[in-house]
C-alpha cells in the first residue's frame, strides 16, 4: 500500500503539473480535477466547500489532505483556465471496492472490517454512474470546487452493518479504538472515528446533481 500511495502522489502531483503546463498549448480553456470530499477537517454539521481540509488529521489522510490541496491551488492560479475541482465522496458501485464483488464486499465477508470504538466517523458516499454524470455536467458549470456526494452521509457504525448484510455477510464486530491503533494503525482509526461528513446543496444547485439514495441504507434500492 505504501509503495501504491507513492505511485498515486507521483502520478496526481507531476501528471496535473505537466497537464496544466501544456493546457494553453492545447487551446484548452477549462479542467476538471479529480478531488476529494471526505478529508474536511472535523467539525459540526457537513463540510461545504469552504471548509478547511484535515491538515493535521493521522499521517496518510494529512498526506492526501496536502496532496489535493497542492494539486486545487496549483489549477486555480492557472492563467486563462476555467478550474472546477469535483470532490467526490467515496465511490460505490459495479467496478469499485465498495460493491458485491468488489474489495471491501470480500473484507467485510471474511469479518476483516469492524466497527471501531463509537464509529462515529461520517461517511460521504456517491455511486459511480451519479459520478459520472456530474462529471460531464461540470465541463459547463461555474469555475469552482463542488462536492459529489449523495444526500446520505453515514456514520461507520450505520452504514457498515447495513453494508455486510447488503454483500451477504455477516454482522461486523465491534473493537474499541485502542485495539484497532494496534491492529490497523493510525489511518484506519481516522476513517471509522473522525471523518467528517459534506454537504452536496452547492452541486444540487449549480449543476443539477441529483444523486440516488444509498442503495445499501435504503432497501428498495438496488443491491450494491
Amino acid at each position: 500500500m505504501r509503495a501504491a500511495a507513492e505511485r498515486d502522489r507521483k502520478v496526481r502531483i507531476e501528471g496535473n503539473a505537466n497537464l496544466l503546463a501544456a493546457l494553453r498549448d492545447a487551446g484548452v480553456r477549462r479542467y476538471l480535477l479529480q478531488s476529494s470530499a471526505f478529508w474536511y477537517a472535523p467539525g459540526e454539521g457537513l463540510a461545504d466547500e469552504s471548509a478547511s481540509f484535515a491538515f493535521d488529521a493521522s499521517p496518510a489522510v494529512a498526506a492526501g489532505t496536502r496532496r489535493y490541496a497542492e494539486l486545487e491551488a496549483a489549477a486555480s492560479v492557472t492563467p486563462g483556465i476555467a478550474f472546477v475541482g469535483l470532490r467526490y465522496g467515496f465511490f460505490y458501485g459495479p467496478g469499485t471496492w465498495f460493491h458485491n464483488g468488489g474489495d471491501m464486499g470480500e473484507q467485510v465477508r471474511q469479518q476483516r472490517v469492524p466497527v471501531i470504538g463509537d464509529g462515529q466517523g461520517v461517511w460521504s458516499w456517491v455511486h459511480i454512474e451519479d459520478a459520472a454524470a456530474a462529471t460531464a455536467m461540470a465541463l459547463e458549470c461555474r469555475p469552482g470546487a463542488y462536492n459529489i456526494v449523495d444526500a446520505d452521509p453515514t456514520p461507520q457504525r450505520v452504514w457498515l452493518p447495513a453494508f455486510a448484510r447488503a454483500v451477504g455477510a455477516p454482522a461486523p464486530s465491534r473493537i474499541t479504538e485502542e485495539e484497532a491503533l494496534a491492529a490497523f494503525g493510525r489511518d484506519t482509526v481516522y476513517y471509522a472515528t473522525r471523518l467528517r461528513g459534506a454537504s452536496n446543496e452547492k452541486a444540487k444547485r449549480e449543476l443539477n446533481f441529483q444523486p440516488r439514495p444509498l442503495e445499501w441504507m435504503h432497501p428498495s434500492q438496488p443491491s450494491p
